[in-house]
């Protein structure tokens, strides 16, 4: 869990990949066989908990001191695919986007100056180690990013409603890799044909150079994680942002900027109210 989304916990959205164990190479690749044969694999909420559990320390832990050797586990056609948490890496991608979303006393009552000073220089160490390291998974806070619903369609959703044994509310969507790169430069050539270049433009392609450092056979994953907690079931259950998304950019590719706009309303207002939430108190 990164550094931000251990302090907001736990409004945080995810954007994984899933490799299969051939993108691996040794001896990785013999441990994450024998860790997806576990018993019980650690769940989101474990890592959620012990990231939790470094920040109440004194000092506290902004990033740990050692990689994790975990990870998410899935099963596509038959094929084990997994999802490294790297979770010392993400907190330390995460550290450097803390200055622009708190004031600095809040900030520095969080994490010191000292435990973030220690932080990045043991980053700065670390990358010059491993120039080309990249995470398996993106965290966003109180939203969901536009650009990721542009991988998915919306017979891919998958919603489980809350139980009565107290089990969360579940909301993803999962696509093969092949899927999510030809969505997102079919809605690339689309916007930049119809568009000035923007955030939305420079998002996908950011996106896109991610998706190409992994296997082309694994599996991406958007995954609602605590924002279920920021929506009411009834929200959840009418939620189509990859729907909205892929009929804006339909109507734009058809020259409908009206279509294209009512679309892209739908989904501003969605997640306007939950951003909302955020300054709530």
């Amino acid at each position: 869990m990164s550094v931000v989304s251990s302090v907001l916990v736990p409004y945080a959205s995810y954007l994984r990949v899933y490799e299969p164990l051939a993108a691996f190479p040794e001896p990785e690749r013999t441990h994450w066989a024998r860790y997806a044969g576990r018993a019980r694999i650690p769940t989101a909420q474990d890592e959620l908990r012990r990231s939790l559990a470094d920040l109440v320390a004194t000092p506290p832990v902004g990033v740990p001191a050692h990689e994790s050797a975990d990870a998410f586990v899935a099963e596509v056609n038959g094929v084990v695919c997994v999802c490294p948490w790297r979770t010392r890496l993400r907190g330390w991608l995460a550290l450097g986007e803390l200055a622009e979303m708190f004031p600095a006393p809040v900030l520095d009552a969080v994490l010191p100056p000292v435990v973030r000073g220690q932080a990045v220089a043991d980053h700065e160490r670390w990358a010059e180690r491993n120039p080309d390291a990249r995470p398996w998974i993106r965290t966003a806070v109180w939203q969901v990013p536009v650009r990721w619903f542009v991988l998915f369609a919306d017979e891919e959703r998958e919603h489980t409603e809350a139980d009565a044994d107290g089990g969360a509310p579940v909301l993803r969507y999962r696509t093969p890799m092949v899927q999510a790169r030809r969505r997102l430069a079919r809605a690339l050539k689309t916007l930049r044909e119809s568009v000035d270049e923007g955030p939305l433009t420079e998002g996908l392609v950011d996106v896109g150079r991610w998706l190409e450092e992994f296997h082309p056979r694994a599996l991406v994953e958007l995954d609602y994680g605590g924002l279920v907690h920021a929506l009411s079931a009834k929200q959840l259950a009418e939620d189509r942002s990859a729907l909205d998304v892929a009929e804006g950019i339909a109507a734009l590719q058809a020259g409908d900027s009206e279509g294209a706009g009512e679309a892209y309303g739908r989904l501003a207002e969605r997640w306007r109210a939950v951003r909302d939430r955020q300054f709530a108190n």
